[in-house]
């Protein structure tokens, strides 16, 4: 496995966070910026957790990087995708951001209920949780990737 950097430049960041964000140029302005992402992401505004999680695609829909694509999962069942599309919308409409969540690979299928759970949360509550998950897979993007 590999091991957390001491320091990634903002375009490393920005492939493993999918997208140049006001989150990725603070971490690249750090030293250990995956080790220290959690405390940095404490600290940012409503405004940038939105602009963090909408930088991901949504789960089901159209991956905006190969990484994403793998990521993923099996499961192009139209029933379930459709499903998927109609939870992500609510989702949205619900919270103002894009649902994220570490899917390591597990089917779409299994993507759903843990949607439908997070809906009954609150906004707070899940700007932490996508924020956390985002975190999550970054990490494993890095480490995966040596």
């Amino acid at each position: 496995m590999r091991e957390l950097p001491r320091q990634l430049s903002a375009d490393e960041l920005a492939e493993l966070f999918e997208g140049p964000t006001r989150f990725v140029e603070r971490l690249a302005a750090v030293e250990d910026p995956l080790g220290r992402a959690r405390e940095l992401a404490r600290d940012l505004t409503d405004d940038e957790r939105r602009e963090v999680l909408d930088a991901h695609p949504p789960i089901g829909g159209a991956p905006t990087s190969s990484r994403s694509a793998a990521e993923q999962g099996g499961d192009d069942d139209p029933a379930v995708l459709a499903e998927l599309a109609r939870l992500n919308r609510a989702y949205e409409e619900r919270f103002g951001f894009r649902f994220v969540v570490f899917v390591n690979g597990r089917p779409r299928r299994e993507i759903v209920p843990v949607l439908r759970d997070r809906l009954q949360r609150t906004r707070e509550e899940e700007l932490e949780t996508g924020v956390d998950e985002l975190l999550r897979i970054a990490v494993d993007r890095w480490r995966r990737a040596g």
